[in-house]
This record gives C-alpha cells, structure tokens and sequence, in this order.
C-alpha cells in the first residue's frame, strides 16, 4: 500500500514532525511519501527532513491562487507515486486533495487538528475546511475535543475516528546537560524557568502569560516561537517591566533539547487540538499548567499530572505556576 500525505508546511513543527513519526512506525509494506505547497520555499525544512528520513518528498510547482493548475498537479503527484489513499492536512490541502483525489479516483482521510479563528481571514479558511470535511471518505481527529467540534459541521458519525498525537519519548531519554546552561543563557540568569511555545498568534493567549508573569515572584519566563503577535508580545513585556526576566529569543528547532531543563512549561491557549507541548513536557518529566480547552484535558488530568486554569484568567494561572514552582515534591509528583 502506498500513501501520499499532502499538506502546507511552513515550519517544521509538532503536526509535521507527527506525519513524519507516523510515517517511520508504520509496517514495510507501506510506502510513505511526502508533498508540499511551497509556502514561498517555507516547505522545505521539513521535506529536507523527510529525505533525511529516507521518504520521496515533493514540494508542489504551484500554489494558490492557481486552484486549478493545483489540482491537475496533486493528480499528476498520486499517478507517478502510484498511491493507494491520500492524507490531507489543513483547509488548503483539504480542498485541493479532494478535488484530485476525486479526479483519480482514489479514497481520501483529511486530518483534523484544530481551528484556531485567529482573524477574518482565517475564519474564512477554517469554514471553508468545515464545509469540505463533509465530503471526506475518513476524518481523523486528535483529540475527543476536536471529534466533538467536527460533529457540529454536520459531519456523519461513522467517519470519524480519534487518533490522539503522541509525544516521541526516546527524544528525552537521555538529556544533554549542554542545553540547561544554554536554556539559562537564553532565559537571561538565574531563577525557575517556566518555559512556553507555539505560534504567536492570537488564540496561543500568550498576552494572558505576560499578565501572569507579573504575579510570579523571581522566575523567569521564555517563550519559543514566532508569528503575527510578537510585536504585540513585546511591547506589553515592556510595559509590564518584565524585559530582564521575560523573553522571546524566537522559533527554535531544538526545544525537545532545551524542554527538559525548564522547571514548568505553561499553556495558556484560548483554543486547542491536542497540545504536542504538554505530551513533550510530560515525556521530559517537566510539570504542566495549562487551560481547560480542546483536547488539553485528555492531556493533563488537573491536580494529578499538571493544573488545569480557565483560558483568559492570567490571576489564576499566576497562582498555580506559583503553586508549583514553591513545592518541589508536588511538582516532582506532577
């Protein structure tokens, strides 16, 4: 049997490096390759390390707007990889799959993570991918959380199917001890480390993280990533007078290195699939605090692997990160 996983990466991060998982464990017998939009060359960390892999990477000639020429193109992709079943990833590889899956003649499973409603545009493309999922052959969910939200796009029951993320535990087994000097470096001195990542958008919350750092005495805080928010981010750590011990040193590709050495790693979204932080943090034996949303609660059972806050409160996130970082047993328990 032979897969085509279709998807738009522009950063190699948790759902690409989940394909790619997927991809190694499953059995010899079937054969695994990779296709990407461009993304402007965005695409091209995460098809390089799918070559690196040993897995056929292709990134795509043409792009949106040209819907049409896109859909001749992924045809033309599944004919020469001569594969059995299409996986989509995201609303713009949701449309364009199906189309071409539909023109070959092929069955199709659209992978479900998560809407994040960020702006107007991406409302408009998450109501689009709500209106396609419906028409999928299979839809794969990663959480209880997200099977309950494509429920309401009126999608029939028995195409569903939940298959939650999983955190890659030999990614920290045997941490570098390199990376707690680097981790401190970064976080600019001395103190708890409570460690935050994702895109920086809106529905990340991470404005509610600042507010909440003003509360937590002495730690420090460092937040991974990159995106529309950063500016917005930076600008209230100024305000807030938290620039010697809140920082945002950007996108990195070696966080599992540096997770297990923070002493909390926090989540504060507004909206949620299923967290790869959280399943990281935990793997590195790292205590969580994290908001009820999405699947995080199949995640992070609140009071006996981690704290659980309402999504918006940065009160009582402050007060649970406090909570933590001053009983080093009940973390250790966490």
């Amino acid at each position: 049997m032979k897969i085509l996983h279709l998807t738009a990466s522009s950063l190699f991060g948790g759902p690409e490096r989940q394909m790619l998982g997927l991809a190694k464990t499953l059995p010899v017998q079937i054969e695994t390759s990779f296709a990407s939009f461009s993304e402007r060359g965005r695409c091209r960390a995460f098809l390089n390390e799918v070559e690196q892999s040993g897995f056929t990477a292709r990134e795509l000639c043409h792009d949106s707007p040209r819907l049409l020429k896109c859909v001749h193109e992924v045809a033309g992709v599944l004919r020469d990889q001569q594969a059995d079943l299409l996986v989509t990833h995201g609303y713009k590889s949701n449309f364009i799959g199906r189309l071409a899956a539909r023109r070959v003649g092929m069955p199709l499973i659209s992978v479900s993570r998560g809407w994040t409603g960020e702006n107007l545009k991406v409302r408009l493309y998450d109501a689009l991918d709500k209106f396609h999922l419906r028409f999928m052959d299979r839809i794969v969910c990663v959480s209880q959380g997200q099977a309950d939200r494509v429920y309401r796009t009126d999608v029939a029951p028995g195409r569903v199917r939940v298959i939650r993320n999983g955190a890659r535990l030999d990614a920290f087994a045997d941490p570098d001890p390199a990376y707690r000097e680097m981790l401190r470096e970064l976080a600019g001195g001395d103190g708890p480390i409570v460690l935050a990542a994702g895109r920086l958008s809106p529905e990340k919350g991470f404005h509610v993280l600042v507010e909440a750092a003003r509360m937590v005495a002495d730690a420090r805080f460092i937040l991974f990533g990159d995106g529309t928010e950063r500016n917005r981010l930076q600008s209230l750590v100024l305000e807030l007078g938290l620039d010697a011990r809140f920082r945002l040193p950007g996108f990195r590709e070696d966080l599992d290195a540096l997770i297990p050495w923070a002493d909390l790693v926090v989540l504060p979204s507004f909206t949620e699939g299923l967290p790869n932080v959280a399943l990281e943090a935990s793997a590195a034996g790292v205590p969580v605090v994290a908001t009820a949303v999405g699947g995080t609660p199949e995640v992070v059972e609140d009071g006996v692997t981690g704290f659980l806050v309402p999504p918006g409160d940065p009160r009582s996130l402050a007060e649970k990160i406090s909570l933590l970082l001053d009983n080093a047993p009940l973390a250790r328990q966490f």
